[in-house]
């Protein structure tokens, strides 16, 4: 999808966010809801040269991968006619021009049950994108993390508050490689937390 195609957009807009924008959307929605895609998992395979991370030192971000049997946990942002340009726009210096990543149409399947599945935008690094790091141990991501810090603040804020954001929002989902890398961080920084890495 491209701004042009947002330029002819009726009706809400929706937008996944599995990564940062779990607690920091900057753009004006109307109505937030927890919930997942399938098909995927979240890893941090992804390079920020940017916000958390610079050339010397590119810190490890999220991104999703397929998998058949998966499901990523997040939060899908309803946002109006009237601020869908607006918010398009910001995300896409945010996460395409400065992240890198393109964007895919999802399903979205929210937690509560009396709601109804909305197709969302989401905003993926794949593996031909030059930022992309890909994989490595959860050990080795965590030793990334560890040292990286952009625009934004440290890397090591990235990850804890995400895996915040899983435990407050989302106990009932399982994401051994977030929690695995989270707790390799806070070996390596024993008295991290999240207000000591903004």
């Amino acid at each position: 999808m491209k701004p042009q195609d947002i330029m002819k957009w009726k009706g809400s807009l929706w937008v996944f966010g599995y990564g940062s924008l779990v607690w920091k959307p900057d753009f004006v929605y109307q109505k937030r809801i927890i919930g997942y895609v399938k098909g995927y998992k979240r890893r941090f395979w992804h390079g920020d040269d940017f916000y958390r991370g610079d050339k010397k030192n590119p810190g490890r971000v999220a991104t999703l991968v397929k998998d058949q049997e998966a499901c990523t946990w997040g939060v899908a942002y309803e946002v109006s006619d009237a601020q869908a340009i607006d918010a398009f726009q910001y995300l896409n210096m945010r996460e395409v021009v400065r992240g890198g990543y393109v964007i895919e149409n999802m399903e979205f399947i929210p937690r509560e049950k009396a709601v109804d599945t909305v197709h969302a935008l989401v905003y993926i690094a794949t593996s031909d994108n030059p930022a992309y790091l890909g994989p490595a141990s959860d050990q080795e991501i965590a030793n990334q993390v560890a040292i990286c810090r952009g625009k934004t603040g440290h890397n090591i804020e990235y990850v804890l508050r995400l895996a915040n954001f899983m435990r407050l929002c989302c106990p009932e989902a399982k994401d051994e490689h977030l929690f695995s890398v989270e707790a390799a961080v806070l070996n390596i920084c024993p008295k991290c937390g999240i207000e000591s890495c903004v």
